[in-house]
C-alpha cells in the first residue's frame, strides 16, 4: 500500500506535464553530446528568431546545473512568481516566454547540488506546475550529454516534434555528438537534423571562409545518420559583444553573419514541422 502511496503522485504528476504542454503544437528539444558546442545560444535564438516570424513561443532551459538560457536572453533581475494556477513564465524579448532555474535563484551565481533523482523531479515538476500558455513552439534547451535531464524529457514528453542536435567543427566533437544522435534515435524521436555552432570565420568584407575550429564534419554527420545538415553558424565576434551589452545578439546586431544562419535555420525547422 505504501508503494501505491508514492505511485501516484508520480503519475499524477506526469499527467499534468502532458497536459500543460500539450496546449503548446510543436515541442522541441535541443542537444548536443558534450558542452562547449553553443548549445544554449543556438536554442534561445531559435526561439527569438521564431518568435521574429510571429510564432508564440516559449523556452525551457532544463540546463539545472549550468542555466544560461536567462542571461543570453538579457534578462537580468527577473524572477518566476506564481499565482493560483501555477508558475509564471517570464517573458523575455518578443514576448518568449522564458522558464529557468536561474530563474528562482537568490543570486544567479548560486549552485544548484542536486543529484539525478532531484533533476529528474525538478524537470517534471517544471512543465507539470509551469502556467504554460497555449503557443506554437516550445524549445528545449538540454544539458550536454545523455542523462537524467534528457531522459525525464524524452519519457514525460511523449508527443515531441524532434530533436536538434548541435556539434562543433572537430573530430572529438562528432564522436561525442554522435552519442546524442543515437540516443535521439533509440528514443523513437525525431531527428530534425544537425547544426553546426561556430563552424567558420569570415573576415569582415571578405567572402573566404576560414576553419579556425578545424575541419567541418556537420556535412558528414547528417549523411552517417541520414539526416539534414540544418545550418551552419559562423563564429561572429558580435556574439560576444552583445552578451556583454545584455541584449540577445539576434535582436542587438540583426545583419551579422550568424543573425542570418540562424534565421535560415529557424525557416528549415519550420519547413519541416509544418510538412
Amino acid at each position: 500500500m505504501s508503494g501505491t502511496r508514492q505511485i501516484q503522485p508520480v503519475f499524477a504528476l506526469l499527467n499534468k506535464a502532458r497536459d500543460r504542454v500539450g496546449k503548446i503544437k510543436h515541442k522541441i528539444m535541443v542537444l548536443s553530446g558534450k558542452g562547449g558546442v553553443g548549445k544554449s545560444f543556438i536554442s534561445s535564438m531559435l526561439a527569438l528568431a521564431l518568435a521574429e516570424k510571429g510564432y508564440k513561443v516559449s523556452i525551457l532551459d532544463a540546463d539545472i546545473h549550468g542555466s544560461s538560457i536567462p542571461t543570453i536572453l538579457g534578462l537580468h533581475g527577473m524572477r518566476h512568481f506564481a499565482d493560483e494556477e501555477g508558475i509564471l513564465p517570464v517573458e523575455g524579448p518578443l514576448g518568449v516566454q522564458v522558464v529557468a532555474i536561474n530563474l528562482m535563484l537568490d543570486s544567479p551565481d548560486a549552485p544548484v547540488v542536486w543529484r539525478g533523482p532531484l533533476k529528474s523531479r525538478a524537470i517534471t515538476e517544471l512543465l507539470a506546475k509551469v502556467k504554460w500558455p497555449e503557443g506554437d513552439f516550445l524549445v528545449i534547451d538540454l544539458p550536454p550529454g545523455t542523462g537524467d535531464e534528457a531522459i525525464t524529457v524524452v519519457q514525460t514528453i511523449r508527443d515531441l516534434s524532434g530533436a536538434v542536435i548541435v556539434t562543433a567543427p572537430n573530430m572529438l566533437s562528432e564522436l561525442i555528438v554522435s552519442k546524442a544522435i543515437n540516443f535521439v534515435v533509440k528514443n523513437n524521436v525525431k531527428l530534425l537534423g544537425i547544426v553546426e555552432n561556430m563552424s567558420y570565420f569570415k573576415c569582415p568584407g571578405s567572402d573566404v571562409e576560414y576553419n579556425l575550429l578545424g575541419r567541418s564534419t556537420g556535412e558528414e554527420l547528417a549523411k552517417k545518420y541520414q539526416t539534414k545538415l540544418l545550418a551552419r553558424i559562423p563564429l561572429d565576434p558580435l556574439i560576444g559583444r552583445a552578451l556583454e551589452e545584455g541584449v540577445p545578439y539576434l535582436l542587438a546586431y540583426p545583419e551579422g553573419e550568424a543573425a542570418k544562419a540562424i534565421r535560415s535555420l529557424a525557416e528549415e525547422i519550420l519547413r519541416i514541422v509544418q510538412s
